[in-house]
């Protein structure tokens, strides 16, 4: 039987590098995945696009590029702009023009965070930063040229590759201390997890059972950043890491350029009545993060961290 053909846009990210790892197991069983990077291809350049995606078969593209850095967005809108909406419309296009599915991931920060109750799919959006702008424009602008496209919103994502939260508190912890906000709260969402469910949504596209529009993919459960922070720590307590104290905060003890919602909490019920797919407790995906990211490091594949602007980055 031939192998699904898929092409993921962005390499180097956290979630396409988590797709790469997963797809290399038996979740990836009878698919087939190209990347392609900034140096394969200029998301501001349609034509370039249409080669790429031309180049060879192709089944589904999965779109995990983008403008992530939060903060600098504030000071960068136009760039934001470009990338996280126009670039997502010219990639509807050509898929919609050759006859290709479409998975757009996209993000919690759409959301204002007013809402007592975690956000449903219909929920009124009103973000409160540029990214989240950017992001809501780039869902609207992929929907108007392709409404059979997916559109899968996230939160919080960390995991073993990449720059993301996990590993910005494994380096904080060195120091013995960290202060964490404790007053925002949302649906934390392991990447290695976000990546099966991706697959799993490219089966059902293949088999026609993937109906087109906005769907929430986080994990299951809500904590705040402080909270996420100790379980993080004491994980790799576990292993002969660093004890140390996380002392929570309030958001405004922390300010940042952009705004962050105080409730990003994402309902997942849409998700499961279509797909049956149901991502595990944030708790199980910290502490399978922690121990792919132990035999990474072991192997000497995976080092260091990156200072993040706020308590997170949305590194994809």
């Amino acid at each position: 039987m031939t192998a699904l053909p898929i092409l993921v846009l962005g390499r180097n990210g956290q979630l396409a590098r988590s797709l790469a790892d997963v797809a290399a197991g038996p979740a990836g069983a009878g698919l087939a995945l190209r990347f392609a990077g900034r140096a394969d291809v200029d998301l501001h350049d349609p034509l370039a696009l249409s080669r790429l995606v031309g180049a060879t078969e192709t089944a589904i593209v999965i779109n995990t590029a983008g403008y992530t850095a939060v903060d600098r967005a504030e000071s960068e809108e136009a760039e934001a702009f470009a990338l996280n909406a126009e670039a997502p419309r010219r990639i509807a296009r050509i898929c919609r023009s050759r006859g290709i599915g479409l998975i757009h991931i996209s993000t919690d920060y759409v959301f204002d965070g007013n809402k007592a109750e975690p956000y449903v799919e219909t929920d009124p959006t009103a973000p409160l930063n540029v990214y989240g702008r950017s992001k809501l424009a780039g869902e609207l602008a992929v929907l108007e040229d392709m409404p059979e496209a997916l559109i899968l919103r996230t939160a919080w994502i960390f995991g073993p590759f990449g720059a993301n939260f996990l590993k910005t508190v494994l380096r904080l912890a060195r120091s013995g201390r960290m202060r964490i906000v404790a007053d925002q709260i949302g649906t934390p969402t392991a990447s290695l997890h976000l990546a099966e469910a991706i697959l799993a949504v490219c089966r059902h596209h293949a088999s026609g059972t993937a109906p087109g529009g906005i769907y929430h993919v986080a994990g299951t459960g809500a904590t705040n950043w402080a909270d996420l922070a100790g379980e993080i720590v004491a994980g790799r307590i576990t292993d002969g890491g660093p004890l140390a104290i996380v002392e929570p905060i309030a958001t405004a003890g922390y300010p940042t350029a952009a705004r962050r919602p105080m409730n990003s909490r994402l309902s997942c019920e849409k998700l499961a009545r279509t797909f049956a797919i149901a991502l595990p407790d944030w708790r199980l995906g910290v502490a399978e993060s922690l121990e792919r990211l132990r035999e990474l490091e072991a192997g000497g594949q995976e080092i260091g961290s990156k200072e993040i602007g706020g308590q997170e980055e949305k590194s994809r």
